[in-house]
């Protein structure tokens, strides 16, 4: 009963505040609506509240028009935040695109045909294949000294005596060293497949800036006769 009372009142005010804005005698020209926290228009009168004045508000013209809205404190707070997110997403993007078109600056003017591509990156790859040739044979002779030390510890304690610290610790250097150039070579190896991919990317945005095709190779001088 409290609350439709309320409700009455509320509409009340506002119907008689509109009326008294729409008389001709009246000489105020707009009336402001305010809400409570949870939106609902609690009043209407010439000036927000002070209490209120952190809420939404409409400003409604002498024919009971809205001509303006005013977002709460915590809205505004919220369109604020969405603002400057928007805007540095749009200088990150900004920032990107112009990365990518110094990029693509750079690779046409690196290279005159997508073969040069193919030829530095097999250069490349000759290196780190050279790399892990040479891992891969430390990591067989680091596999074999691990399989002597274990096989030397082992027959040891089959045969019920005890192994002595300095072949525990030969054999866990043993273990370690193998781990670690085992490491080594598997970081060459993704080092190989970052590689193919790097030339393979430029490779294929060459060919998408030249218009998917490159250039002719220059024509073999006739045999002579």
């Amino acid at each position: 009963m409290f609350e439709r009372s309320r409700v009455l009142a509320v509409t009340g005010i506002c119907a008689t505040a509109l009326l008294l804005a729409l008389a001709p005698t009246v000489q105020a020209q707009k009336i402001v609506c305010w809400k409570d926290k949870t939106g609902k228009v609690v009043g209407c009168g010439d000036r927000v509240p002070p209490e209120f004045q952190q809420n939404e508000s409409k400003t409604l013209d002498n024919r009971g028009i809205t001509r303006q809205t005013n977002v709460s404190a915590e809205e505004a707070a919220r369109l604020k935040l969405e603002a400057e997110k928007k805007a540095a997403l749009k200088v990150e993007e900004d920032r990107q695109i112009a990365e990518q078109r110094r990029q693509d600056s750079a690779l046409v003017n690196t290279y005159t045909s997508d073969k040069e591509i193919d030829q530095r990156r097999d250069r490349e790859l000759q290196v780190v294949e050279l790399q892990l040739t040479q891992l891969k044979n430390s990591l067989k002779n680091a596999t074999e000294a691990e399989a002597i030390s274990h096989k030397r510890n082992t027959e040891i304690v089959k045969s019920g005596k005890t192994v002595s610290p300095s072949l525990v610790d030969e054999l866990t250097r043993a273990t370690d060293e193998r781990k670690r150039i085992e490491a080594r070579v598997a970081e060459k190896e993704a080092d190989k497949a970052a590689i193919n991919k790097r030339y393979a990317d430029q490779k294929a945005r060459y060919l998408e800036l030249r218009g998917g095709s490159t250039p002719p190779a220059p024509a073999a001088p006739a045999a002579k006769k």
